[in-house]
């Protein structure tokens, strides 16, 4: 089968033949029809992060297709079911994290596309337990990017305990922040969208942001206190900058969210202005399963847009640098078929 994997880190990934995967007990095939390029794919080739993963890889966590075959011990899928392959590969769940609702903290896990192969592959093996089902009438294509941008933002939107009334920054407007400004447009809070490039401050509007700020040329911290200070801000652009201003843009009380990951691992924070103020700080990372499901709920009701465009695998290098450019308007989704 077809698959696109890394030898090196920060070299290129090469298109290969590789063995089809079999299913083991409690395990499944699934057929991938659409897969998601996420930035995390991106820092998983280059070896940016502390904990990296083994070489060769096939990258990729954001997986939509069929179950082509079946483990022994497989009661919850059949041959046919359409699924999405997620981060989360696997948890224990027994630990603590586990059973308190927590299964994206579990010691243990595996991760998909990162510590074990991913979705950037004709077909992948999967955890029967931990693939999510995707609900008819959800097109492929975008049920790809809400199987990581779609429930990473959804959930951090929750960990921001975002309310009715809240003013919410979502900063960097791309793959994820225009799923967050979805969320917290749903939430029934004002979105303040900040972003460096037009065309996604006019997607950001365009998706239900009340405010925008193109922070290449105005201050985000002082054009989001005049509007009173943000009472959360989510962070998803993965700069040390964003994160800091998403801190200062906080009024009293507010709640700063990190998700995006810099390769620059720091950001100072000043522990005056934290007490002082009394703002949290936070990190949110992914979903659980019941999140997926809610986000798959959500765009099945159609509540949500996911912006996207198709490639074919073959063109996954020169689609890593325009998201590295930062040209691409949100999602980019491999099809796995053409």
């Amino acid at each position: 089968m077809k698959a696109a994997r890394v030898f090196e880190f920060g070299g290129n990934l090469q298109i290969d033949d590789v063995p089809e995967p079999t299913p083991g007990d409690g395990e499944v095939v699934v057929a991938i029809e659409a897969s998601g390029l996420c930035h995390t794919d991106i820092h998983a080739c280059h070896g940016d992060w502390p904990i990296k993963p083994r070489l060769p890889l096939i990258p990729g966590h954001e997986g939509v297709g069929h179950v082509a075959a079946v483990g022994k011990g497989v009661t919850r899928l059949h041959e046919g079911d359409r699924v999405a392959v997620p981060w989360l590969g696997w948890a224990c769940g027994f630990c603590e994290y586990c059973v308190n609702g927590w299964e994206t903290l579990c010691l243990a896990q595996r991760n998909t596309g990162y510590g074990i192969d991913g979705c950037f592959a004709e077909k992948v093996l999967a955890s029967a337990d931990y693939v999510g089902l995707v609900p008819d009438g959800v097109n492929a294509f975008d049920a790809a990017p809400l199987t990581c941008a779609g429930v990473t933002t959804y959930k951090a939107v929750k960990v921001a305990g975002v309310r009715p009334s809240d003013l919410v920054a979502i900063i960097g407007v791309g793959g994820l922040g225009h799923m967050a400004v979805q969320y917290a447009h749903i939430a029934g809070a004002t979105v303040v969208a900040v972003d460096v490039r037009e065309d996604k401050l006019q997607l950001a509007r365009d998706l239900g942001a009340a405010y925008v700020v193109n922070s290449t040329i105005h201050d985000p911290v002082e054009e989001i206190q005049r509007l009173g200070g943000a009472d959360a801000a989510i962070i998803l652009a993965a700069t040390p900058d964003a994160a800091r201003q998403g801190f200062d843009s906080l009024k009293r009380g507010g709640r700063l969210v990190f998700v995006g990951l810099p390769r620059q691992n720091e950001v100072p924070i000043p522990i005056f202005e934290t007490v002082l103020n009394a703002k949290t700080v936070t990190g949110s990372i992914v979903g659980t399963r019941l999140d997926l499901a809610e986000t798959f709920e959500l765009h099945a009701s159609n509540l949500t847009r996911v912006v996207r465009e198709t490639r074919k695998l073959e063109q996954v290098n020169e689609s890593f640098e325009d998201v590295l450019a930062g040209s691409v308007p949100a999602r980019i989704v491999f099809d796995m078929a053409a």
